[in-house]
C-alpha cells in the first residue's frame, strides 16, 4: 500500500469488538496490531482482522472519519458496515 495516501481502517477484535484508527502504513499498523505493539486497546484483543479501510488524500480527512465512526453506537456502526459491503 501507498505510504503517501492516509487510512481510516476498521478491525475486528478476537472478542468481537472493533477498533477504528488511522495510519498512513496499513500493513505496518495491522502487522504491529497482531503483534501487540498496536493500540493498548488491541493488545489483549488479538489477532484482528481488517474488515474495512478507506484511503484519504489528507491526515486530517482520514482522521476525520474515524473520529466520526468512533462517535456511533455499536449497533450504529455494525449498519454502517453492512452498508459499505452493499
Amino acid at each position: 500500500m501507498e505510504r503517501n495516501k492516509h487510512y481510516f481502517y476498521v478491525l475486528k477484535c478476537k472478542d468481537g469488538s472493533y477498533y477504528a484508527g488511522y495510519t498512513n502504513d496499513l500493513d505496518r499498523r495491522i502487522d504491529a496490531h497482531n503483534q501487540g505493539r498496536g493500540a493498548k486497546y488491541t493488545r489483549g484483543r488479538t489477532p484482528v482482522e481488517l474488515i474495512h479501510h478507506e484511503i484519504f488524500e489528507t491526515q486530517t480527512l482520514a482522521m476525520r472519519a474515524e473520529y466520526k465512526f468512533k462517535q456511533l453506537t455499536r449497533k450504529q456502526k455494525q449498519k454502517w458496515m453492512a452498508k459499505e459491503d452493499a
